[in-house]
C-alpha cells in the first residue's frame, strides 16, 4: 500500500472517529441543544385545576418547578438504602427527584405509596414484604402507583402536543423523570432526571426510548381516589 492511499485511509478513519465523538457529545447534551417553547409549536399547556399546597401554583406546574429545582441543585448520584427512607438532601437517584417534586407540590409520595401498598400488596408484584424505607424509591413501585392513580398518556414521541412540563415518564423498569417546559427542534420536551450524568436537564427522550424504552407516560391530577389515599395515609401516620 503506497503512502498516498494510506494517508487517505487514515484521514477517513479520523473523520469517522471525530464524527462519532461529536455525535456522542451531542447525544449526551455536552453541546447545548437549542430550546423551544410550547408557543413555538402552538401547543396549549394543560393544568390540573388543583393547588394542593395552596401556594397559588397549580399542581402540574408545581411538579415541574420542583423537578427543575432538583435538577439545578445537582445532588450527588448515590444509590443507598437509608433507615427512615429519605436520603440526605445532597444525595439522590432518579426516584428522589420524583418524590421531591411531589413534596414541593404538597404531596407526600412516600406516605401515599406506603398506604397503597398496605391496602393492596398484590397490586405491587415486585414486593414480597412491604419495606417503607425503600418501597417509594423503587421505579417499578412508582410505576404501579402512577398506573393506578395518574392519567396514562401516549408513549409516541411524534404526538408532541400530548407531552408537557410536569408529566412523569418511566423508562423500562429502571429509570424515571419529569418533563421540562422546553422542547427540542422536533417539539419533544427536555427531561429532568437524575441518572448520574453531568446534566440533570437533557434533550434525551429519544435516547432513553432507544436505550431503555418508554414504558409509561403519566400526568398526575388530584382526584377523589387521591383524596381518599391521602386520608388513609394520614390515619396511618404515628
Amino acid at each position: 500500500m503506497n503512502a498516498k492511499r494510506l494517508n487517505l485511509i487514515l484521514g477517513i478513519m479520523c473523520i469517522l472517529a471525530l464524527s462519532i465523538v461529536l455525535w456522542i457529545v451531542y447525544l449526551y447534551n455536552l453541546i447545548e441543544h437549542r430550546q423551544y417553547s410550547d408557543a413555538d409549536f402552538d401547543i396549549e399547556y394543560v393544568i390540573s385545576g388543583h393547588d394542593e399546597n395552596d401556594n397559588g401554583i397549580d399542581d402540574t406546574l408545581d411538579l415541574w418547578l420542583g423537578a427543575e429545582k432538583e435538577a439545578q441543585r445537582m445532588p450527588t448520584y448515590k444509590s443507598v438504602y437509608y433507615e427512615g427512607g429519605y436520603p440526605p438532601a445532597a444525595q439522590g437517584v432518579c426516584t428522589d427527584l420524583i418524590w421531591r417534586a411531589f413534596r414541593d407540590a404538597g404531596y407526600d409520595l412516600k406516605a401515599m405509596i406506603d398506604a397503597d401498598i398496605q391496602a393492596c400488596l398484590s397490586c405491587y408484584p415486585r414486593i414480597a414484604k412491604a419495606d417503607p424505607n425503600i418501597d417509594f424509591r423503587r421505579v417499578p413501585n412508582i410505576h404501579v402507583f402512577l398506573k393506578r392513580y395518574a392519567q396514562s398518556l401516549t408513549c409516541d414521541l411524534s404526538n408532541i402536543e400530548e407531552w408537557q412540563a410536569g408529566d412523569i415518564v418511566v423508562f423500562g423498569s429502571s429509570h424515571i423523570g419529569i418533563l421540562s417546559d422546553v422542547r427540542n427542534k422536533n417539539g419533544v420536551p427536555f427531561l429532568l432526571h437524575n441518572g448520574g450524568l453531568p446534566k440533570l436537564k437533557e434533550d434525551c427522550l429519544a435516547r432513553e426510548q432507544f436505550l431503555k424504552g418508554i414504558s409509561g407516560h403519566y400526568r398526575f391530577q388530584y382526584s377523589s381516589e387521591i383524596e381518599k389515599l391521602i386520608q388513609t395515609a394520614e390515619r396511618s401516620l404515628p
